[in-house]
Order: structure tokens, then sequence, then C-alpha cells
């Protein structure tokens, strides 16, 4: 199997392949350009001849393994709900090696460094290669060109499609559940190791040839809200545990306490006050980072000063978004990720805090999604260009250590800003090309730095309305020569030729290439 062919520009100038490990590729044509031709995937039609007793119940994980047919070369699939915390995936693959497969697909909607375990069988032949974001360890040995595969990074959205449109057919998914009965029914609400929603599993238990639901709370029939239907499962497995507690709740749901970031969170919030983005009944999209949690709170003084209310706020749930729900200010959270234990509580208790996934919320290939509804999006970004053009995946100096997530499908929202610091260790953020180009240009309208504040050219709207501010607003060519008069012009980073993964659009195209980080 080759890891990729020859390389041709895409629309944004980048050169990519036509194929990656064996199949054929589609390079990005712009935005809204490529139109997908034909049907659903759709798994092969099964019998409840199969399942007369509705109980699904196997002795452990590997039976169930053995039961789906794990075999070599086959897709694996498994979701990242319980990020730090999981110990499924980790327990799946050594169960493959124990039973000899090898050049296994990994399909995570994300990693952790909790899976650097899995070093060890992409060294031996067990996983071939990764198609999932891909943070920390498994980042690292990926740029460092160690992996045999091409790595495939998605957006949240772009592995709904994926999955859904039979770029990747999930031979085995196994979706490990805080609470599940024996048909299969399953939620992420109840249980020692709730993690709020099963969203990122959603794709999976939909389309796989096999579902395997693994939890450690198995309650009788029915198991609900279920959030996985047991229609589409067929085996449960009961494990001591599925997950780690305290490393499924993120770290990252504190507000800054950087004056920096302050400032920047505090400008952001003015910017969008100021710009008429925040009015009775607006929308906003909420990151779990601190800085973005700061904006929140700006955003949520601005509405009890004023009496206003949001119509939904949409994102990862935390404390502080839950605590506006409560008070009023908020009619709906439109939940993907649940960060902490109040977003979980809040899942239970208030009927306005709606699980979705990320065919609701994010899947393009479909008859519109939550992306485009929402009024302000609020990001964060590694690198921004003098074009605008963004990147979260790699660091300037090349390495592969962040996941996409969300990030990509929520830049469809009708005002996406990135409120970033003008360097990061005396490393300017702002460059005249990102390393890697993950976001286009043309989708980000706001740059918001400590030192000034940059709109798109594109957004003459925004210009007009912001002509006689008070805020520091500048150019995004000033902000990169503030930045080099403070730091210095950083040198071109050298990367290898070799290319180790590849950076997919939300329409299933590619973007960029990650080239191998020089040794």
């Amino acid at each position: 199997m080759k890891k990729y062919d020859k390389l041709v520009k895409n629309a944004v100038g980048r050169m990519v392949p036509t194929i990656v490990n064996g199949e054929e590729q589609v390079p990005f044509m712009g935005v809204g350009k490529y139109i997908p031709k034909g049907r659903k995937h759709a798994p092969p039609v099964a019998s409840c001849a199969n399942f007369a007793d509705g109980n699904k119940e196997v002795a452990n994980l590997k039976e169930a393994l053995i039961k789906a047919g794990l075999k070599d070369g086959m897709t694996i699939s498994t979701h990242h709900h319980f990020r730090n915390g999981d110990i499924v995936a980790n327990q799946v693959f050594d169960i493959a090696k124990e039973l000899g497969v090898k050049d296994l697909r990994w399909l995570p909607s994300a990693s952790f460094p909790c899976h650097e375990h899995l070093i060890q069988y992409l060294e031996d032949g067990t996983i071939h290669h990764i198609e999932g974001s891909m943070n920390g360890p498994l980042g690292k040995f990926v740029s460092e060109g160690k992996m045999r595969g091409l790595g495939v990074l998605r957006s949240h959205g772009g592995r709904y499609q994926a999955i859904q449109d039979g770029e990747v057919k999930v031979d085995i998914a196994v979706i490990a559940a805080p609470t599940a009965d024996s048909f299969g029914n399953a939620n992420g609400v109840y249980g020692d190791t709730a993690c709020g929603l099963l969203g990122f599993a959603l794709a999976d238990s939909q389309y796989a040839d096999k579902v395997i639901v693994v939890t450690d709370n198995l309650i009788p029939f029915p198991a609900y809200p279920w959030q996985i239907h047991g229609n589409y499962v067929d085996f449960v497995v009961k494990v001591d545990q599925v997950g780690i507690p305290e490393k499924i709740v993120s770290g990252t749901t504190k507000i800054t306490k950087s004056p920096d970031r302050l400032l920047i969170a505090e400008m952001t919030a003015r910017f969008c006050d100021e710009a008429g983005l925040i009015y009775d009944g607006f929308s906003f999209q909420a990151g779990a980072g601190g800085t973005a949690l700061s904006i929140g709170n700006y955003f949520g003084d601005i509405l009890k000063e004023r009496g206003w209310k949001a119509r939904f706020a949409r994102g990862g749930s935390n404390k502080y978004l839950v605590q506006l729900l409560e008070e009023g200010y908020i009619d709906y959270i439109l939940d993907g990720q649940t960060f902490d234990l109040e977003g979980i509580r809040s899942i239970r208790e208030n009927p306005t805090h709606v699980t979705t996934s990320p065919f609701t919320s994010y899947n393009y290939h479909g008859k519109g999604n939550f992306a485009s509804l929402v009024d302000i999006v609020v990001l964060g970004a590694t690198e921004v260009d003098v074009n605008f053009n963004a990147n979260v995946v790699t660091h300037s100096d090349g390495y592969l250590l962040h996941g996409i997530g969300g990030w990509q499908n929520t830049l469809f929202g009708k005002t996406s800003i990135l409120p970033i610091p003008l360097f990061r260790d005396r490393m300017p953020v702002i460059r005249d090309e990102v390393t890697t180009l993950v976001g286009p240009g043309e989708l980000i309208d706001v740059v918001v730095t400590e030192r000034g504040i940059a709109i798109n050219p594109k957004r003459t709207d925004l210009i007009e309305k912001m002509k006689n501010s008070k805020l520091p607003i500048k150019t995004i060519e000033e902000l990169k020569a503030e930045a080099e008069a403070i730091c210095g012009k950083p040198e071109p980073v050298e990367l290898d030729d070799e290319i180790v993964a590849v950076i997919k659009w939300v329409d299933g195209t590619i973007i960029d290439a990650v080239r191998k980080v020089k040794s």
C-alpha cells in the first residue's frame, strides 16, 4: 500500500497528495466548491432473529472482538468523551496484539496523552496508522515520521461526514459508556464515570458493521436517555471501569488569570458589543479554554446589565454556561461536549440543556447544520498569517501536537473571532504563512491580540462599524510588524519533504499536508 502518491497544488496553493494510504483523494477546491455525489454508506442488513431475547451481553471485551470478527486490516473506531481518562481504547489494541492481529486502522474521535500506550502497537505493526485528531505523544511520534501509514486529521464534523459518506468504513466500533443496558442502549449522564453526552460515537453506532458497547454501569432495560440506541448494537460488555473519573473532567475549564489573556478577553467582548454583534436573542459558540471562558463571562455581564437573553450557547458546556442558563440569561445550551461535573448535572436536570452530535452541529454533507446559525464564534489558533489563514494542529516548529476538534466546522458561524496572544514564548503568532493551513482566511473575520485588533478586509461592515472605536483597530500587517519588533522575525521552520499526515477540510477534501520534522 502506497502511503501517498504524486502531489498537486490545491485551491489554497498547498501541495497535497492524490492518494493517501492507497485510497484516492480530492484536493481542496475552495469553500463550498466540492459537491458530493452518491448516497450515504450503509452497514449490512441485520435480523432480529439473531437477537431474539434482546440480551446482547458477552463475557468480556476479548470475546466481543472475536465475535465481531476482528482480523487484519480492519478499521476500529473509538471516541474521546473520557478524554485523558480513557481506558477502553488501550484495552482494544492490547487484545488485538494478544490475538496477533495486524495492520489495523484506528479511527478515534481524538487521542490524548493516555494513548501513548499505543505507540508500541504502531511500532510492531498492530496498528498501521491513525485517522483522527492526534494529541501529545502520538502527534510527536507521527511528526517524526515513525508511523507506517499517513495520519489523517479531520474535524468532528469531518469525521461524521467521512463515516456517513463511506470514505472510511468502520468494521468494529467500540463505544465506552458510563451507563448501558443489556440491549445496548447507552448514555453518559449516569454512573460513576459520567461524562455527559456520547455524540462523538453516534456515527460509529449508525454506520459500523459491528458495534460493541462497553460499560461499567450495567442497569436493567431501559437505560434512558438512550444517547446510543441499542438497535444499532451487537454486543454489550460489562467491565470494572471504562474511565478514570478525575481525568474525564477537562482541566481547561478555568478562567484565565493571565493579565494579557484577560485583556484579550475584555477587548473581544468590547469589540463584539461595539460592532453590534451582541443583542437580545443573539447566540455564541463557547470554548473551554481560559480566555474563551473569560469572554463568555464578559458576555454574561453584558446580558445581565441590559436584561437581555442569549437564545442559545453552542459548544462545550461548563459551570459558567450552566449558571447563565439557570439564572435565565441563556434559553438553551446546545452541548457538543461536557467539560465539567456541573455540565453533566445540568444535562440530567435541565430540559433546555440539549445534547447534540456532530451530525446536527457540524456535518457539512447534510441539509444544513447548527454552525451557520451562530452569531459569534470564539476560537483559538496556534498561528495566523497575513491572509487570515489559521493553524490549530501544529506549532511553528512543525510538530503535530493538537487536534482539529470542531474548530473548522464553527468557522461557518456569522462572525468568527480568534482571540490570540501576539506571541508565545517570544515567537510571533502572526506569520507571513502558517506552517499548516487548517482554516482558510476567507472564513476568519477578526483577530484580537493584547496589542490590537485586525478585521479581515472582506468584512467591510465590521470595518465601517468600528471606524470611530477607541479600541486599537489595526491591520494584520501592523500586528505582525509589532510582534517582530518585539521578538525579531522568526526563521522559517525547516521541515523534511516527506509527508506524515494530511489535513481534511469539512467536505472531505485535502486542504494541507503535514511534513516530517527534521531530526
